[in-house]
């Protein structure tokens, strides 16, 4: 199980739900399951209107999930990473902060979505 906190201007208050990892749910499908207000459009990548802004809750550091192709094509063209940085976080084994909801899988682990 892990806990993901959304948290956005939009929201009156901050939500957290519970999500099972390994269960292949998108930010974005649970989000939508618990009536979560992120925006999107195309649902599979590529508009890039769902970027959101992910961080560990635990203490722990966050874990490794490699970017889509996808995503580091529509995240470098909206400025959120540069080629450079994708890069240096692939050979390192460094996950972004940033993200794209309708591409990122839940992990077992607690996190916070920024949106």
């Amino acid at each position: 199980m892990a806990n993901i906190t959304f948290s956005s201007p939009a929201m009156k208050k901050d939500v957290t739900v519970y999500a099972v990892a390994g269960d292949r749910c998108t930010l974005l499908s649970v989000a939508q399951e618990h009536k979560v207000p992120i925006h999107y459009e195309c649902q599979n990548g590529e508009c890039g209107s769902c970027i959101v802004e992910v961080s560990v809750l635990d203490g722990k550091k966050l874990k490794g999930v490699h970017l889509t192709e996808k995503e580091k094509t529509v995240l470098v063209l909206n400025g959120k990473l540069t080629k450079e940085e994708i890069e240096h976080m692939e050979l390192n084994d460094v996950p972004p902060k940033w993200r794209m909801a309708c591409q990122y899988m839940v992990l077992d682990q607690d996190i916070l979505v920024k949106f």
